[in-house]
């Protein structure tokens, strides 16, 4: 039962509003000073959950994470220096 989750930066205006917020989804990070959230979210939901946060009068705006659609197998990368010589004695 493997979950595919994506991530969403909630900005709010009070710290006291991140209890509802942490109703929509598993709530990662709060930032005091910069007032934002990140949250996880299942990938199939996340529309819903987007929508419903910002209908929340205390919501600036939200963003989604683009890192499950990044791909990150790079096919031309170079080898390490340091590992290209052989340290055994």
């Amino acid at each position: 039962m493997d979950v595919s989750r994506q991530g969403l930066v909630v900005w709010f205006q009070h710290m006291k509003n991140l209890r509802q917020i942490k109703r929509h989804g598993h709530l990662v990070y709060a930032s005091k000073k910069m007032r934002y959230a990140v949250l996880y979210v299942d990938q199939e939901e996340i529309g819903e959950v987007e929508v419903r946060l910002q209908k929340l009068s205390f919501v600036s705006r939200t963003e989604r994470s683009e890192k499950p659609f990044v791909n990150t197998t790079f096919e031309n990368a170079l080898p390490d220096k340091a590992k290209q010589y052989d340290y055994k004695f």
